[in-house]
């Protein structure tokens, strides 16, 4: 059997990791391995070669992924046609895709269509962490780790200078990173998209802390995270082959309003694609190894049209379709435990 494997949209830590496995698993059954350059672009380009046990020593470790990403959309470019030439040029019996739901909802449709479907299984990865169906995608880990990370170095200056710091984690729909990255971090308030924010609560939170002799407070707010009544902050009006704007700019807003109504001197530190680099945690190497592995195992059982998910520690398999039923939103219970500390 040839399997093609691709990762799309934003990169994660671990990645690799998956990739891996699959080529490593893949190898014990025989599998040609393909390795799809630049996500769905490799297949609309015809831009693949063999990957082999070789290709993969050493990447266990290193973040982004060996097989370069992209945006692309072929069916919003109306390229399908070319994906099928691909397909049968390389003799791909399968795909197996990586990446969030942009990614697995591209291979949804793939695997739906009405002549003739192309078949694969997807793998989550997102350092969002926000599909549905799965309690970990790959890359939220080591997000989150930078995050806690920004967080306890930012304690010292702050504490330093008496200042209000702002850190800006991504989470465009979700603020999954913001509290877990917070929360581990010591965060004093955290703002998420799950919820608007009534930006007097947060100047009269700070107020309350400096009455009580706290001389700085340290801010997480995720990118999508808005003030009631106010649409999500855009640095651009222009969008991607899925429809997605560049969100960014919540963390400066905040600095500006905070400080004018605080009169407490107010910086920004907007993480970026910092949490995208550098090497994986442990427990991400640990858990995109085992997705590596079960994507294998579901393309010899032919369960197509499904995803690898992780619920509790148990690996297994949903549908696409649950997978891309809307966006998995904080657990309600944890953000409350996180606001115990505010």
């Amino acid at each position: 059997m040839r399997v093609g494997v691709l990762t799309g949209g934003g990169d994660s830590p671990a990645t690799n990791a998956a990739i891996r496995a699959i080529v490593k698993r893949g190898a014990e059954d025989g599998y040609e391995i393909l390795g799809i350059k630049n996500g769905w672009a490799g297949l609309v380009e015809n831009n693949m070669a063999e990957i082999t046990s070789a290709d993969v020593a050493g990447i266990l470790p290193k973040g982004g992924t060996m097989l370069g990403t992209s945006r692309t959309n072929p069916f919003k470019l109306d390229v399908i046609d070319s994906v099928r030439k691909t397909v049968a040029a390389n003799r791909l019996d399968a795909i197996i895709a990586i990446g969030g739901d942009d990614t697995l909802g591209v291979l949804h449709k793939l695997n739906n269509l009405d002549d003739d479907p192309i078949v694969g299984v997807g793998i989550p990865q997102t350092i969002d962490n926000d599909i549905p169906g799965t309690d970990y995608a790959i890359g939220f880990d080591s997000a989150v780790a930078i995050a806690a990370d920004a967080c306890d170095k930012l304690h010292t200056t702050a504490a330093s200078h008496h200042r209000v710091m702002i850190l800006e984690v991504m989470g465009r729909d979700a603020g999954h990173i913001a509290v877990e990255g917070g929360l581990a971090g010591g965060a004093d308030i955290i703002l998420i998209p799950d919820q608007a924010f009534e930006l007097a609560w947060v100047c009269d939170r700070i107020k309350l802390r400096k009455s009580e002799g706290k001389t700085f407070s340290i801010i997480v707010v995720a990118e999508g995270a808005k003030p009631v009544g106010h649409d999500q902050i855009i640095k651009t009006e222009k969008v991607d082959q899925f429809g997605h704007a560049l969100l960014g700019g919540v963390g400066e807003y905040l600095a500006l309003e905070v400080e004018k109504c605080t009169e407490i001197e107010t910086r920004v530190t907007i993480l970026g694609h910092l949490q995208r680099g550098g090497m994986p945690t442990a427990y991400d190497r640990i858990q995109a190894t085992r997705f590596g592995v079960a994507a294998i195992e579901f393309v010899d059982q032919k369960k197509w049209d499904c995803m690898v998910a992780l619920k509790g520690n148990k690996v297994t398999a949903v549908s696409l379709k649950e997978a891309l039923d809307g966006v998995k939103p904080v657990e309600k219970e944890l953000y409350k435990t996180a606001s115990l500390f505010y």
